[in-house]
């Protein structure tokens, strides 16, 4: 879909904490289909993954640390504002109705497909956005692409970083040096966040979900 006015991507999730694997897929599509930026969006509540292990305003916080300073990158508090559970056609009709002229690319994971059909009016998510799948490293492309394959596929590296991996090293006494921002690395020494283990989840690629 095409507007006037810049195009962006969202490339949401809980961020819990956000890390360079985020960034680099961010950074990935954003030069692939020449975007003008890619706003992060950290959920408030994930609509499949529930509470997170850091507060809202810790997740925001961070995920804004580690894009400070990249112009083609930026963070929106939109869900966490608007609060409950994250839903991304929610998100999708807020955005246009606060900038009506911008084009919204969504980006998910290939791996987030599975479970679309469970998404809160899922099948009309493209008229809201173009639909952007991302594969990993050498991952084939087999199996069917949603909405009629009317998708941009982007394929990024595959990084083994995910933030339940940092979480856990956290919890353990361990370095997080190079899978986060310096930044974010402070915030989390700074907040005492993640002495915890939990289950959580691995990285986010999926707005919102739901």
């Amino acid at each position: 879909m095409s507007y006037p006015g810049p195009r962006k991507g969202i490339l949401g999730g809980t961020f819990n904490p956000p890390h360079l694997a985020h960034l680099i897929v961010a950074q990935e599509v954003r030069e692939a289909l020449g975007l003008d930026a890619v706003v992060l969006i950290p959920t408030h509540v994930h609509a499949f993954k529930g509470a997170a292990a850091a507060e809202p305003r810790h997740r925001a916080a961070m995920t804004e640390l580690a894009v400070a300073g990249d112009p083609g990158l930026a963070v929106d508090r939109i869900e966490i504002q608007r609060g409950g559970v994250s839903y991304t056609v929610e998100t999708l009709r807020a955005l246009h109705q606060r900038e009506p002229e911008t084009s919204w690319s969504l980006i998910m994971g290939r791996d987030n497909l599975g479970e679309l059909s469970q998404w809160r009016e899922s099948e009309t998510l493209p008229e809201l956005a173009d639909i952007v799948v991302i594969t990993r490293g050498g991952a084939e492309e087999s199996g069917d692409l949603p909405y009629d394959g009317r998708c941009a596929l982007v394929r990024v590296p595959a990084l083994e970083v995910s933030s339940t991996t940092i979480r856990a090293r956290v919890a353990a006494g361990r370095s997080i040096r190079y899978w986060v921002a310096p930044a974010v690395e402070a915030y989390i020494r700074e907040h005492d966040l993640y002495r915890e283990s939990d289950p959580g989840a691995s990285i986010e690629l999926a707005p919102s979900g739901g």
